[in-house]
């Protein structure tokens, strides 16, 4: 079973730096969605993420901190990229948060309890849980990668008219 949880976490990781291949930096900077978020970004959430869950979680810290995560860090941050975030440096941040995760996960039993502030979950959970968020994020990705109708993708129905207001500068 780790194996294969593995295996699906791989597989979603793969897809989305696949979907990077051949764009020209604006389409992987370019905000579609009205929360502002780009291609390039949610390479660097889930890398976010993938620390945070493997690492984070179960004790491990990672070798660089995060100024766009945790507190004071704005909402979101680290949902685009920043114009002084090169596609290099996320990617290789990405690369390096996977080799973090993928010790962790070589590391513990399937079982293993991790510890956040708010919650006590499993490894199982946590790589169950992660796999499929990658998958997800992966799945935003098409109308990230295309433009949609009025530049709103598939989740805009669940925003507020006109996004919100702190999204409106990112996307300016």
């Amino acid at each position: 079973m780790k194996a294969d949880l593995h295996s699906y976490l791989e597989g979603g990781r793969d897809a989305l730096l696949w979907k990077l291949d051949g764009l020209s930096e604006y389409d992987i900077r370019r905000p579609l969605t009205r929360t502002a978020t780009n291609l390039l970004g949610l390479v660097k959430h889930s890398a976010a993420m993938e620390i945070l869950y493997f690492g984070v979680v179960f004790g491990r810290p990672f070798e660089q901190e995060l100024p766009y995560v945790g507190d004071g860090a704005e909402t979101n941050a680290d949902m685009w990229a920043t114009a002084d975030e090169t596609r290099e440096e996320i990617v290789g941040l990405y690369r390096r948060a996977i080799a973090h995760a993928d010790t962790t996960i070589a590391a513990l039993a399937l079982n293993e309890v991790g510890r956040v502030p708010w919650w006590a979950m499993q490894r199982s959970r946590c790589t169950t849980s992660w796999s499929t968020s990658s998958r997800k994020h992966n799945g935003t990705t098409c109308p990230t990668c295309r433009p949609a109708p009025g530049g709103v993708s598939a989740a805009g129905p669940r925003l507020p008219a006109g996004g919100y207001p702190q999204f409106r500068a990112a996307r300016a």
